[in-house]
């Protein structure tokens, strides 16, 4: 480290901030807050880093400027400007190809109100973005209907009304517009009527309805029936609109809700605006992880990107887990009740848009899906190396007649069926699935072991702590243990053992890992139950030979060797027989089978 950077690390303040990093070129490479610059800044300079990433942004690091600022929440609005304007190599990046709508209000006399894909700071007024179109519209109909405004270019100014300029046009004939530009409507009447379109696209529906009604009670007093019947009309629409609305408890105002589901390369981010119980706003984010980003970093980008760019207002935000903001906003973690619901449905919201991205990345590239779930496995079961080659035993027995054991094996997460194994026990005598571990696991890569084939990079074992442990003590006889990780994985409740580890592993039911372990398992198992199947109707044919007299269990092997049926068997001729056992068996064997027919 050169003496400037560490004259500037020696003189960071104490202070919130935010810190940019430059390569040698005098490019920003990275860009990140703080709550403490000194603290922040100094510990990528004094840890080892184990993430290969963060240890070579490290080496790149030529040139350090900070920026101070009141409050970390502060810190954390400018991080996000600066990512979105510099894009630096290192900092998540932010994966969206849409351009959602919003819907905006002009700043002018008689504003207009209209759709736009990309807002300018021209002092307008944005509502959005809608990630649903159909709804942007819906709303935007809404209150057009029952507010009608000017869709003219017209310098609307005192001046050039009062000089009649303008003429009114179609839109007032047929009523989308009430003719300002020909002072048919006053300034003070329009400003209302924008106000309560405000107030619907902020989900404020109770203040429009007083509006309303207050209007259609002051016409039914005046005896002017017509016009009371325009504004029961609307009252009407209103309800209609606020009954397709997506209702929660309408003593939830104002509160942004987001939910993430995270993967080892992205996060997955669903954002809800809810105001006066309904949810009036939706959008989602993908974010590719660049170093160590934590989960609440993830969060707290999506609440930063809401804030700068989305114009959230809210002052209670609703988080899947706690997060460190230093600011006046109301972080909740729901446990129960509406609040809570509203957190799951954004989480399966964000667990849907990554399905989403995942199905058409897969459909791009197939290796993608390969490398997700490997990696996703590796994450998971706290594996150091991808589980690029599994194997997974199951024993099969009925009432301790002809156990077996099935290895079954899956490279990248596929099953390999050319390399399935199965052992007819024959060292266990009962049934004794500990026993029977023992042995497959000891026979299994004892011969691995003697033939130099590489072992596997993830055993599973079908069973609780006992057949764990049991194929742990093989493992050690072998002198393998610890070369190799293994886990066990038990029926009732899919849990997962590690050895010597007291308490299971739970992994979330819809995971990639589970999928893949249970269908190892299913797998094992069924190429288990047909293998002792096969054992059991051969071993049944041979009993049923054992009944003719002066046939034991060598004989019937050899005569179902030769013939290789009981039918064939009973067919042969006296010549066919003596091939295999002497002329007087052959002659007993045929009276047999006449005297059972």
């Amino acid at each position: 480290m050169d003496n400037a950077l560490k004259n500037i690390l020696n003189n960071l303040p104490e202070q919130p901030g935010v810190y940019k990093y430059f390569d040698d070129a005098e490019t920003i490479i990275y860009v990140g807050k703080a709550k403490n610059l000194k603290k922040r800044v100094n510990s990528y300079f004094t840890k080892n880093h184990d993430n290969r990433k963060t240890a070579i942004l490290v080496s790149k690091i030529k040139q350090i400027q900070y920026t101070v600022v009141d409050t970390e929440y502060d810190a954390l609005l400018l991080e996000n400007s600066l990512i979105k304007q510099f894009q630096p190599k290192y900092n998540i990046s932010l994966k969206d190809d849409k351009s959602y709508p919003l819907i905006k209000i002009t700043k002018e006399r008689f504003p207009k109100i209209f759709p736009i894909r990309n807002p300018i700071k021209d002092g307008s007024e944005y509502f959005g973005p809608y990630s649903n179109v159909k709804l942007m519209h819906l709303i935007l109909d809404l209150a057009k209907k029952l507010y009608p405004t000017r869709n003219c270019n017209y310098d609307s100014s005192i001046k050039n009304i009062e000089n009649h300029k303008f003429r009114v046009c179609l839109e007032y004939q047929i009523g989308n517009c009430k003719g300002a530009c020909e002072n048919h409507e006053s300034e003070t009447d329009y400003n209302q009527s924008i106000s309560n379109i405000k107030n619907i696209l902020r989900g404020n529906l109770s203040e429009v309805k007083q509006h309303l009604k207050s209007k259609l009670l002051d016409a039914v007093e005046k005896l002017e029936f017509e016009e009371a019947q325009i504004y029961k009309e609307k009252l009407d629409s209103l309800e209609k609109y606020q009954a397709k609305s997506t209702i929660v408890n309408n003593k939830i105002n104002n509160v942004d809700v987001f939910g993430l589901i995270s993967s080892p390369q992205a996060a997955y981010i669903n954002y809800l605006r809810v105001a006066n119980g309904m949810i009036i706003q939706t959008h989602n984010f993908e974010y590719k992880k660049k170093i160590e980003e934590t989960d609440e970093d993830l969060i707290l980008s999506a609440i930063a990107e809401v804030k700068n760019t989305y114009l959230g207002e809210s002052a209670e935000i609703i988080v899947p887990f706690i997060i460190d903001l230093d600011s006046n906003l109301q972080i909740t973690v729901p446990t129960m009740g509406d609040k809570k619901k509203l957190l799951d449905l954004s989480m399966k919201n964000a667990l849907y848009l990554k399905m989403e991205k995942q199905q058409a990345a897969d459909k791009v590239d197939p290796t993608q899906k390969v490398d997700r779930i490997l990696q996703t496995m590796m994450s998971d079961l706290r594996l150091t190396t991808p589980p690029q080659h599994i194997e997974c035993f199951d024993n099969s027995n009925i009432q301790g007649t002809n156990p077996v054991s099935a290895c079954v094996v899956f490279k990248d997460a596929k099953p390999s069926k050319q390399d399935y194994r199965h052992f007819n026990v024959k060292t266990v005598i009962g049934p004794d699935d500990f026993a029977t571990m023992y042995e497959v696991i000891t026979r299994r890569y004892s011969r691995l072991l003697s033939e130099n084939t590489p072992l596997p990079n993830l055993i599973v074992v079908d069973g609780g702590k006992g057949q764990l442990s049991s194929a742990v003590k093989a493992l050690k006889a072998m002198g393998i243990y610890g070369k190799v990780p293994i886990i066990g994985i038990a029926k009732r409740l899919e849990e997962l053992f590690y050895p010597e580890d007291p308490i299971p592993l739970y992994i979330d039911k819809k995971s990639e890992t589970l999928k893949v372990i249970q269908q190892m398992r299913d797998e094992a198992h069924r190429f288990g139950i047909t293998h002792h199947r096969n054992r059991r109707s051969k071993n049944f044919i041979v009993t049923s030979l054992e009944d003719i007299e002066g046939v034991g269990s060598k004989t019937a092997h050899l005569l179902l060797g030769h013939f290789k049926s009981v039918k064939k068997i009973k067919e042969a001729s006296i010549e066919d027989l003596k091939q295999v056992v002497s002329e007087k068996m052959g002659l007993t064997i045929i009276k047999y089978f006449a005297d059972v027919e």
